[in-house]
């Protein structure tokens, strides 16, 4: 018979990445008594092979293509290529800080305790580690996501690799293919790129980032063409056979690609298989487990956050669904969250930053007649000029009313999506936000003279 931990806690976190610390603190600040029981590092996907990791190498090879180009600012450097080594040791610095402040901020709740293993629901109020039970008034799923393949292709973790294996990546290949054209591929493409890999990313859509707004995912086309990123699109994959030296990839229109590499960038699917859901009588759905819209799940006493339910990969979505569970729990108010309204970032170079509907969405939901489109040319501001990037603006807006997509490209966009979000979320007309005055010269300022056009009164238009 199974150990019982003393006591029944008000609730049992299974998980501790974004979701399920998240969920964790709040419901500690909130005065309840949680168990948040965690396999690997706290932290989970986000921090160690996930939005952490990849940022920090994409920093890394912005710093190595800006000592490239020195010399186009007046300034004499000598670029003596990239140490992956040295590399390294920044990337797992990043991570060691942070992991170091979120165990410390976690240590420090009094009402909660950290339990370290492999957990399983084994009832509707128990989840067990190791032979011990720990019981809950309610438990949170919170376990996350991994990396997908395709049917009949093995990620052997040699020359057919997945975004784990190529984070820790101890050498620079010469060449690579990427295969998924997604914001995991893109930003591999654009890291690679600048590390001297040549790459070629294979997207069986039409387009490269195809969750994007078209004209967006065309301006990043421009950009990786200018980049000399290969790409091939509408074009799906069909085979690998491993070469002398690398991979051979077959695609169906017949082309094969040859390369040292293969990165499977096809996804991340949900961690759900074995962990006992279904068994209790939690609803699965092609891994996914099933949520209504204030993350509850088939069984009353189990709700369910993060890249496991089949809402938006992002580890700002876990914070919010984390929270959201959290206070619900504790008695709160809480309002389901607008998955529109949520900011989305692809930190390659240029970056893409966007929040609401694409111009397509837009029209389904509203009608063809009701949607107005402004597009500004953001590498025409003076600060662009300055930084040498090239980008747009797209606003999609409804006739009359207030604007519903907010769409950007270019160098640094990741940090205007603060505005943008407040745009789309407090529902503000393009006449409100053209009142407002932009500094300059900033890159905000491209945001600023989108909604002027878009208010009838343009002030400096290029054509």
């Amino acid at each position: 018979m199974e150990n019982s931990a003393d006591g029944v806690y008000d609730v049992v976190i299974l998980g501790g990445g974004s979701g399920g610390y998240s969920c964790a603190l709040r419901a500690t600040q909130l005065g309840l008594d949680v168990v948040l029981i965690e396999k690997g590092k706290l932290g989970g996907t986000c921090l160690h092979n996930g939005c952490i990791p990849t940022k920090a190498l994409l920093h890394a090879g912005e710093v190595a293509d800006e000592l490239r180009r020195a010399e186009s600012y007046g300034v004499r450097a000598t670029f003596g290529g990239v140490d992956i080594a040295g590399v390294h040791e920044y990337k797992d610095g990043v991570i060691a800080g942070l992991y170091k402040g979120l165990q410390g901020t976690l240590k420090a709740r009094k009402n909660l305790t950290l339990v370290e293993g492999e957990g399983r629901l084994v009832s509707p109020t128990e989840v067990e580690v190791g032979g011990v039970r720990y019981q809950g008034r309610h438990v949170v799923l919170a376990t996350g996501s991994q990396p997908r393949s395709l049917p009949g292709l093995t990620i052997d973790g040699n020359r057919v690799i997945s975004s784990d294996h190529a984070l820790f990546l101890d050498r620079i290949p010469e060449s690579a293919i990427i295969l998924g054209g997604g914001v995991i591929g893109v930003e591999f493409a654009s890291a690679w790129k600048s590390f001297g890999v040549d790459v070629t990313v294979v997207e069986g859509l039409p387009h490269l980032v195809p969750a994007e707004d078209v004209d967006i995912s065309k301006s990043l086309e421009r950009a990786f063409r200018k980049r000399k990123i290969k790409f091939e699109l509408g074009s799906r994959f069909s085979g690998v056979e491993y070469t002398e030296s690398g991979v051979r990839v077959s695609l169906e229109n017949g082309k094969q690609i040859e390369a040292e590499l293969l990165l499977v960038a096809v996804g991340r699917g949900p961690v759900s298989a074995g962990l006992g859901y279904e068994e209790t009588g939690v609803a699965v759905e092609r891994g996914h487990v099933v949520v209504d819209e204030l993350l509850r799940t088939s069984l009353p006493t189990v709700s369910a956050v993060g890249d496991l339910i089949p809402t938006l990969q992002l580890a700002h979505v876990g914070f919010a669904e984390g929270i959201l569970v959290a206070e619900r729990l504790a008695g709160l108010p809480v309002t389901p969250i607008d998955y529109d309204g949520v900011a989305r970032v692809t930190y390659c170079e240029p970056e893409i930053a966007s929040v609401g509907l694409t111009e397509a969405k837009a029209k389904e939901v509203y009608g063809e007649d009701k949607v107005v489109v402004s597009k500004f040319n953001a590498g025409s501001t003076g600060k662009s000029k300055i930084l040498k990037t090239a980008g747009d603006v797209k606003l999609v807006q409804v006739v009359d009313g207030p604007v519903v997509g907010l769409h950007m490209i270019g160098s640094r966009m990741s940090e205007q999506i603060g505005e943008a979000q407040l745009i789309f979320n407090w529902q503000a007309l393009p006449s409100e936000v053209a009142s407002l005055i932009h500094a300059h010269p900033t890159q905000t300022e491209a945001l600023g003279e989108a909604h002027l056009a878009l208010a009838g009164k343009p002030l400096h238009v290029h054509g």
